[in-house]
């Protein structure tokens, strides 16, 4: 399982691998929910959930309760993109609850802790352009 932190002061995200044993400190989190990052190393600093997919690539929604994967008519937001004003369309998603289906994890930053994350996880994954 992946963790994409991202860090809302600099613009930059990580990309840390979750190893098996830490994996269950993730289970059953909603989206939304702030945990404190020190099961992955990063002690003093305090990350929101904010999303995800599962293998096949599905995004999770905050809207669909659980931690299935269903097909809903979506007019906009996470999913899906309309093309024209009113479009709507039946799309696969997943549910707001991290399972072991879930092979990605998004989260930022909300408390910094005492280092900096450049420091502890190395080169950022990406950098926001202005």
């Amino acid at each position: 399982m992946k963790l994409v932190i991202s860090e809302p002061k600099s613009g930059k995200s990580y990309q840390i691998e979750v190893l098996e044993d830490k994996k269950a400190f993730l289970l059953d989190k909603k989206i939304g929910e702030k945990i404190d990052a020190g099961f992955i190393g990063a002690d003093g600093f305090e990350i929101e959930i904010t999303g995800g997919s599962d293998e096949s690539g599905f995004p999770m929604r905050k809207d669909v309760y659980g931690n299935r994967k269903l097909s809903a008519y979506l007019s906009g937001g996470i999913g899906f993109k309309p093309t024209v004003k009113g479009e709507r369309k039946k799309k696969m998603v997943r549910g707001n609850t991290i399972s072991g289906d879930i092979v990605q994890i998004n989260a930022k930053v909300v408390k910094n802790g005492s280092f900096s994350l450049e420091e502890k996880f190395g080169k950022p994954k990406e950098e926001k352009k202005e």
